[in-house]
Order: C-alpha cells, then sequence, then structure tokens
C-alpha cells in the first residue's frame, strides 16, 4: 500500500482572534437585528394591507349609496341587465377598479353584478347588517371567491331604507400587494445588513490594532503573567490614569506607602495626604531618583508618562543603603581624619621626644595637655550642635584639616540638628563639598576662617556654610554651579567642577535648592535648603537621653 497524506480534519468553533470573534458576533448580532426587525414589520404588513382594502371597499360602497339616483331607480325599475342600476354600478366599479359592486333591494334581491346572470338573484352573504343600518367591513368568500367588503345601507330621498350596496376588492390584489413589498423590504434589509457588517468590520479592525491581533487566551494569559510580575517584584509600582487618579498598586507599593487598595480610584493627595510624596507621583515635581519620606521609609521614585495620558511611578526603598551608607561614611570619615592627622602626629611625637631628651618634663606635661584639650574640646563643641553622629565625625576631621591649612573652622552659635536626618549621606555630600570649597577659598589668606551653620525648620533643614575669602561676583553666582566649571586649575588625576554641580543635584532631588550670597563682613556664604530631611518628630525623645547625658556631664 502507498503512503497517503493525512487528511486534515476541519476544525469547527469559534476563531481564536479578538478580531475575527469580534467581527462574528458582531455580524450574528446585526443579522438578528435585521431578521427581527424585518418579521416584526412583515406580521402586521398583512393585517394593515387587509384593513386598508376593507376600508376602500367601504369607502366606494358609500360613495354609490350616496348617488340619489340609484335608490330612485331600484324603487322604480325591475331587476334588469340593462337596467339603469346595473349600468350605474358597473360604471362605479370600473371607475374604482374594484372586483364587484352589488346593490340590493330589502329582500336580497341583486339589481346589479359583475356577472349579469347573477342579476335578480339573492345574495350569497347575509345581507341583515347592512339593512339595519350599520356598515360592515369584513373579509368573506362568495360567488366570486375569497374578497374584502364593505356593505352599507341605501336610503331614498327620506331617508327610508330600500335596500343596500356590496363593494367587494379582490383578495387576490390584496396578496399581491403583500408580496410585491416583500423583495423591497429585504432590499433595504439587505442594505441595512451591509451597512452593520462594515461598521463591524471597521470596529473589529480598530480593536485588532489596539490588541495586536492577540487572542483572548493571549490577553488573559498576558494579564495573569502581569498580575504575577507586579505583586512578585520588590520594587514598588503605582500607575495612575490620565486624571491623575489611582488605578493600579501593586503589593510592594502598598507596603512602602502604607496604604491599601482602597486608594485605587483616589488622587495621590486624596490617598496619601500633601506632601512631596504624592507631589511626585502626581507629577509636580519631576526629575529622576526623586528621594522622598514616607513615614519611616527613604523612598527613590521614578515617574515615566504612558501613552494615553497616564503614568507609571516605581518606587525603591532605600532604608536599608541609607543605613548601610552611614556606617561606610562614618569608616571614610575616620580614615580621612587619621589621614590628616599623620603629619601633624610625626611632628608631635618628635616635639615631645624633643622635650623628654631634654628633660624638660613639665614643658612635656603641658605640651601633651594642651593637644589633649584642643582636640577634645573641638569634638565637644560638634557633638553638642550636632546629632549625628556621621556628620559630627565629618565636621571634626575637617576641622583637623582646616588645622593643618591653618584655617579656623567653626560652628555657629545657632547651630542645632537633632539625629533624625532622612538622608544622612546626601547631607555629608553637601556640608563635604561645602567646606572643602570654602577651605581652598580662604587657604593662604591672613585670619582665615571658616563656619558652619546647621538649623532646622520644621522637617526641612538649613545649611550655611561662610569664609573670609574674596566671594564669588554676582555674575558668576550660578555659573558655579554648572558641571565642569571652576576657576581653579584642574588636577593631573581628575577634573574641577563637580562639587557645587552635585551640591545642587543633591538639594534639587530632595525638593531644595542652592545659591550663593557675599557674608557678612566679607567672603561668600552658601546656602542650602532641604525640605522634609528630617523624619518625623516622634524619634525626638529617643535623642532626649544622649542629651540629658551630656548635660548632666556639664552639671557634674
Amino acid at each position: 500500500m502507498s503512503p497517503t497524506s493525512p487528511v486534515r480534519r476541519l476544525r469547527l468553533g469559534m476563531p481564536r482572534r479578538v478580531f475575527s470573534q469580534i467581527l462574528l458576533m458582531q455580524l450574528a448580532i446585526a443579522a438578528g437585528v435585521v431578521v427581527l426587525a424585518t418579521g416584526l414589520f412583515l406580521a402586521p404588513l398583512s393585517d394593515q394591507l387587509d384593513d386598508q382594502a376593507m376600508r376602500r371597499a367601504l369607502a366606494i360602497a358609500q360613495t354609490t349609496a350616496a348617488v340619489p339616483q340609484i335608490a330612485e331607480d331600484l324603487q322604480h325599475t325591475p331587476p334588469s341587465v340593462d337596467g339603469p342600476v346595473q349600468q350605474a354600478a358597473e360604471r362605479i366599479r370600473k371607475a374604482s377598479g374594484a372586483e364587484y359592486v352589488v346593490v340590493m333591494d330589502v329582500r336580497g334581491t341583486r339589481w346589479s353584478h359583475t356577472e349579469p346572470q347573477e342579476v335578480g338573484g339573492h345574495v350569497s352573504t347575509d345581507p341583515s347588517d347592512a339593512l339595519a343600518g350599520r356598515d360592515v367591513m369584513e373579509i368573506d368568500n362568495g360567488t366570486l371567491g375569497r374578497s374584502a367588503r364593505g356593505k352599507v345601507p341605501l336610503r331614498d330621498g327620506g331617508d327610508r331604507i330600500v335596500g343596500a350596496v356590496s363593494v367587494g376588492i379582490e383578495y387576490d390584489s390584496v396578496r399581491a400587494r403583500l408580496i410585491h413589498a416583500i423583495p423591497g423590504l429585504f432590499a433595504y434589509a439587505g442594505g441595512a445588513l451591509a451597512v452593520g457588517a462594515l461598521a463591524a468590520w471597521l470596529i473589529s479592525r480598530r480593536v485588532q490594532r489596539q490588541t495586536r491581533d492577540l487572542a483572548f487566551s493571549d490577553i488573559s494569559a498576558l494579564l495573569s503573567e502581569r498580575e504575577a510580575m507586579l505583586h512578585g517584584i520588590r520594587e514598588g509600582v503605582v500607575a495612575l490614569d490620565r486624571a491623575g487618579l489611582v488605578r493600579l498598586l501593586n503589593d510592594e507599593a502598598q507596603r512602602l506607602l502604607g496604604i491599601g487598595e482602597e486608594a485605587v480610584g483616589r488622587s495621590p493627595d486624596e490617598a496619601l495626604g500633601e506632601g512631596r510624596t504624592s507631589d511626585v507621583l502626581a507629577g509636580r515635581v519631576t526629575g529622576t531618583d526623586l528621594v522622598t519620606v514616607r513615614g519611616q521609609r527613604v523612598l527613590v521614585v521614578n515617574r515615566m508618562p504612558t501613552d494615553d495620558g497616564g503614568a507609571v511611578a516605581t518606587l525603591r526603598d532605600r532604608t536599608e543603603l541609607e543605613q548601610l551608607g552611614r556606617e561606610l561614611d562614618s569608616t571614610h570619615g575616620l580614615i580621612d581624619a587619621l589621614r590628616a592627622q599623620d603629619h601633624e602626629h610625626a611632628n608631635r611625637m618628635h616635639t615631645l621626644l624633643g622635650l623628654l631628651e631634654l628633660e624638660m618634663y613639665d614643658d612635656a606635661v603641658e605640651f601633651v595637655g594642651e593637644v589633649v584639650g584642643d582636640h577634645r574640646a573641638t569634638a565637644e563643641q560638634v557633638t553638642e550642635k550636632i546629632g549625628d553622629p556621621l556628620l559630627a565625625a565629618l565636621l571634626v576631621g575637617k576641622a583637623t584639616v582646616a588645622a593643618e591649612r591653618g584655617v579656623a573652622l567653626g560652628i555657629s552659635e545657632g547651630t542645632r540638628l537633632p539625629d533624625r536626618l532622612v538622608d544622612p549621606r546626601g547631607l555629608v555630600t553637601v556640608v563635604g563639598n561645602l567646606v572643602d570649597n570654602a577651605l581652598d577659598a580662604v587657604a593662604g589668606t591672613p585670619h582665615a576662617r571658616v563656619e558652619v551653620e546647621l538649623r532646622t525648620e520644621g522637617r526641612s533643614a538649613v545649611l550655611r556654610v561662610r569664609d573670609t575669602g574674596p566671594g564669588v561676583p554676582a555674575e558668576q553666582r550660578e555659573l558655579i554651579f554648572t558641571e565642569g566649571w571652576s576657576t581653579k586649575k584642574p588636577p593631573a588625576h581628575g577634573k574641577r567642577g563637580i562639587g557645587l554641580s552635585l551640591v545642587r543635584r543633591l538639594a534639587e532631588r530632595q525638593g531644595g535648592g542652592a545659591s550663593v550670597s557675599d557674608a557678612d563682613g566679607g567672603g561668600a556664604e552658601f546656602t542650602v535648603v532641604l525640605p522634609e530631611a528630617l523624619t518625623e518628630a516622634e524619634l525626638e525623645p529617643a535623642l532626649a537621653a544622649p542629651a540629658q547625658s551630656t548635660a548632666e556631664k556639664e552639671t557634674r
């Protein structure tokens, strides 16, 4: 037996594509509506045509009975094929297109008929209603077959009933009108179906483009995958519609923001309350990697617009990274301070050794006391005013570096900063860059001094760094914050013009700003404002213990 190719079986059923299914469903709906409308139109059409035929027959009968001569001839002439009644009735029948016009007397004897041999005979249907003075409309069978009939009484000049007039409309003509109307009706129905099919095709094509010709099963699978992905990733996702209302929240976003499903359908302001987090989600604050605070969490937010006018915002939790960065920066600060003291320490050891060799023991003890006292005074001055240990360590180290360069680094009397910083690493970067620039500006000048002021206004932190250097010309006060711009010669290992641009970028990323002005007494004063730089005030009781310990030490 020779091998035969497999026979493909015809698979019946709904197509898989959304486009095809919607097209078929719309065509089925359009066809059903057309068939239903046609049926509803045809159902009463036959009754309407019957009623029209009966009313027409009745009108012809009434017109015939209204001719006075017919009633007079009926009373004074015998029924005859050539009689005046027969002639008048035939003339009316031909003029009106009726099937017959029959005039009868009160006994039911015909005085006129379409077929002459029927003249003088008795009518085939009961004329009692018409002879009783009532108009009659009916569909009935007679000697000429089935017809639509109208019967009226015939009265003489004295309004006395002397007979009746019966007019019939051939029923076949009524049926012919019905049959004649059906092709036109079907033509209209076909046109309506064609228009509906075209509209269905256009709508289906639009759906096909919007769904990218996917099957319902594919769309269902994509939705399931999206749900699994959104609720499985460790990054918060918030989707907003074109009206700015929340339309999607994954589990991580609910955890980070501290809200639930009730936020869906509400604006960020309604769901979170007014604040920087709401401003970032709503798009009122723009930029990348925007830092914001929600409760005790430090969040990094990026917002991306969508094609439909909405937006999708992603949230990353930086709380743990901030803690690790804080520990790392503390280590770096300690290393920088040790490196700065390296040369000075060697000189002091040499001095101490010389005093001991010269047996100047009292001077050696005094020298050691002065060195230790200076360092202790500087450290206590900083820690009393700066609650954050990372920032305090930085300023202690910078004070040592400044002393080596012949610059006095002081902390302003108005400085007060509790240990509630949201982004201590960012503030360390800002303070470090501004102090370094100030030291560079005043190094080598007489009576060189740099003063640092850190204070809070609500949850905002305000930093001012003043120096006694030459200051910054007014025309350059914006240029100095441009990346790569510097008046100093770049070192061989890198480039300058990064520090101040970084300071402004960090400040603006947190919704604040950086500026420079003239300091009192000459020099420059840099001001940086960081909104929401501190966490909620509920942490203040925890800060009271260290402050109280310090106060107790002073009283002792």
